[in-house]
């Protein structure tokens, strides 16, 4: 095996893929040199890969800081401790056991949770996990769910604000509870950056850690409330965050002694990294007023978050971390208020949160934990069905050896923080917990190849940080899957994602509903695909034309002839035997799609909101930024007076009826 093959697997890095079409693929030389380089193992020539082997079989020597086990299932121990005879085991409740070791195998332990582990008068943490998540059946048994996919920023409540946050969230989830809703999945509501009315994209945060501060609600600490603002059908970010943030330090001024004395406790406890988030807070808005953006704009003596100078500057600049620290309990508290209000309403879930695939490298994530993170690379996909020329996201997220060196702990962090105040979590391409397409810094989609993650260290931390949490985890599962990955996530209580449009047989034919996967979530739509009026009306096909992707006429005459047959396919399957509606009466279409899924045996029915009310536009269009209007439409009316309307009513009707949640 030639010297680079042999680095390439060592690493976890792929030389040989398949498609999404099934076609066997092959990196070539200069990518996957590019790709281990960045990873932290040179590939330039013979010498440099003969260092890089070494260095990798010396890392898999060592001994990790976490290790992974399975509640009553022995363990092997890694090679390091292979040849021990006893251990002790601290367990988290204080305490002490001794183990016998035979044959490196470490005996099975009964007790799930974190707990230390003695091996040699070496510690390490010894992670016990149950065999699988908590599910949705263990949190409301016996029972068929359905809720609404909502855009947090697109609500309108009762104040007509410039866009929509967490009061409106509030809001939204008692009114679908009401309505018989068990759950409602939100968009992410990681941290972006204040005040930066550039940088919006809920799908590209500065941190997975924190909140967006930009939709915290004052009135939840007494203060007053926010002002209104005047609606309008597109969001104007550039005014809107700017504006926020002024509105939030007014705020601030007004906070009494005895609210910012309890913020310090809050802080105090939420620790280092909470700290650090509110100090990179507060060096963005600094460093933003002189035309910087992230952090790797700012000085080189600002770029670690350890050095004297920046030291210096959160004691010079104390108030203004407290603000944003004051900023971050204020969110806290607002997705907090969201959630028990779906509780208090009915809902049996509550809120479901979404997890971000990756950062933004410029952002607060990839500041605090510098070499820990991919570097030189940012992650993506090949082509397939949802990005047919592939797609780089510009993101970064943990390296696999970053992941090992710190013992799991920013990612189990992460995974806290989304559970913290939600029934569940959504998994953003969760095909990253095995592995990850990368793509070199300046490359195009295709110029990358996969990388392999932890995967079954990663299930189990999940599994384990699901029970402690009560929530259930939903993998993203649409797209080039790994081989073996479905049966992994459904053998461990996983829900994945069976999605309307790509149910077909290899004709075109969609699905029955009684044939939808059981063990899965099933969605007449995502926030990437086209509404179901949208499609109805062939308002994607408009968006294709607009966007330069049909080369000629012919193609879009061909895709408006291919769409005439696909409603024929569609009403076919979902439709109740009458006359086909035109393409531009979809609401019978639109209806006779919710109740299709409505009628799956999938444990959860997951409607985007466009499909609930009946909206053409879709919030996202993939491999757009600019061109098409991503992460800015806005509901045009108070979303209590639009789903009050015949149709959505009937809609909603007819999908709890199906799913035996009429209230």
């Amino acid at each position: 095996m030639p010297l680079l093959d042999e680095l390439a697997e060592a690493v976890g890095v792929a030389r040989h893929w398949r498609n999404a079409a099934g076609v066997d693929q092959t990196v070539s030389d200069a990518p996957l040199t590019a790709v281990l380089g960045a990873l932290g193992y040179a590939a330039d020539n013979e010498a440099a890969l003969q260092r890089s082997l070494d260095q990798r079989r010396a890392e898999r020597c060592a001994i990790p800081a976490l290790m992974t086990a399975e509640v009553g299932r022995p363990t092997p121990l890694p090679e390091a401790l292979a040849h021990a005879t006893r251990a002790e085991l601290a367990r988290e409740d204080g305490d002490v056991i001794a183990l016998s070791i035979e044959g490196g195998i470490l005996p099975p332990v009964l007790e799930q949770g974190y707990h230390g582990l003695i091996v040699e008068g070496r510690e390490l943490t010894l992670a016990v996990a149950p065999s699988r998540c908590f599910a949705i059946a263990d949190a409301a048994p016996g029972q068929r769910h359905w809720g609404p996919a909502v855009q947090v920023y697109a609500l309108r409540g009762a104040a007509d604000r410039a866009y929509g946050g967490f009061a409106e969230l509030a809001e939204a989830s008692a009114l679908f509870g009401r309505r018989g809703a068990s759950a409602m999945s939100i968009s992410p509501v990681h941290a972006l950056y204040p005040g930066d009315g550039n940088r919006f994209s809920p799908y590209t945060p500065s941190s997975r850690l924190f909140l967006n501060t930009a939709f915290a609600d004052p009135a939840v600490a007494g203060l007053p409330p926010l002002p209104s603002g005047a609606p309008a059908p597109l969001i104007d970010w550039a005014s809107a965050l700017p504006k926020r943030l002024a509105d939030l330090r007014a705020r601030f001024t007004q906070a009494g002694d005895g609210l910012r004395a309890e913020i310090a406790l809050w802080a105090e406890r939420g620790g280092e990294m909470l700290r650090r988030q509110a100090l990179f807070d507060a060096l963005l808005c600094r460093f933003h007023e002189q035309g910087a953006g992230g952090w790797r704009d700012w000085p080189a003596a600002y770029h670690d978050p350890a050095s004297p100078t920046v030291t210096t500057f959160a004691h010079e600049a104390a108030q203004e971390v407290e603000f944003h620290l004051f900023a971050q309990w204020l969110a806290e508290r607002g997705l907090e208020a969201a959630q028990q209000a779906a509780l208090r309403s009915g809902m049996a879930l509550g809120l479901i949160s979404d997890l971000a695939v990756g950062v933004d490298g410029n952002g607060a994530d990839a500041w605090s934990f510098g070499a820990h993170m991919l570097s030189g690379l940012g992650i993506g996909a090949p082509p397939d069905p949802l990005g047919p020329e592939g797609q780089n996201w510009c993101l970064t997220t943990f390296s696999p050896r970053g992941l090992e060196a710190t013992g799991f702990a920013p990612w189990i962090a992460m995974i806290r923080a989304a559970l913290a105040h939600a029934g569940g979590v959504r998994i953003d391409h969760a095909f990253g917990l095995a592995r990850l397409w990368v793509v070199p810094d300046g490359g195009g989609a295709m110029d990358g190849a996969y990388v392999t993650y932890p995967f079954e260290d990663l299930l189990r931390l999940l599994a384990l940080e699901s029970h402690r949490a009560r929530a259930f985890v939903v993998a993203e599962d649409l797209g080039t899957a790994p081989w073996g990955f479905h049966d992994a996530i459904i053998a461990r209580d996983m829900p994945g994602m069976r999605v309307l449009w790509f149910e077909r047989d290899w004709d075109g034919a969609f699905h029955a509903a009684r044939d939808y996967d059981p063990r899965c979530l099933a969605m007449t739509g995502t926030h990437d695909t086209a509404t179901v009026a949208g499609w109805w009306r062939g308002t994607d096909i408009d968006w294709s034309d607009k966007l330069g992707r049909y080369k000629t006429p012919e193609d879009r005459e061909a895709a408006e002839e291919h769409r005439r047959h696909e409603r024929w396919q569609l009403w076919s399957a979902v439709g109740d035997g009458s006359e086909q509606p035109a393409p531009d009466a979809p609401d019978r279409a639109v209806t006779a799609a919710a109740a299709h899924i409505a009628e799956t045996p999938s444990p959860l029915a997951i409607y985007p909101l466009e499909d609930i009310l009946g909206i053409a536009e879709q919030p996202n269009i993939p491999g757009t930024v600019s061109e098409h209007p991503n992460w800015r439409r806005r509901l045009s009316a108070p979303l209590e007076t639009l789903i009050g309307a015949p149709e959505p009513t009937a809609r909603i009707d007819r999908i709890a009826q199906s799913r035996g949640r009429i209230r």
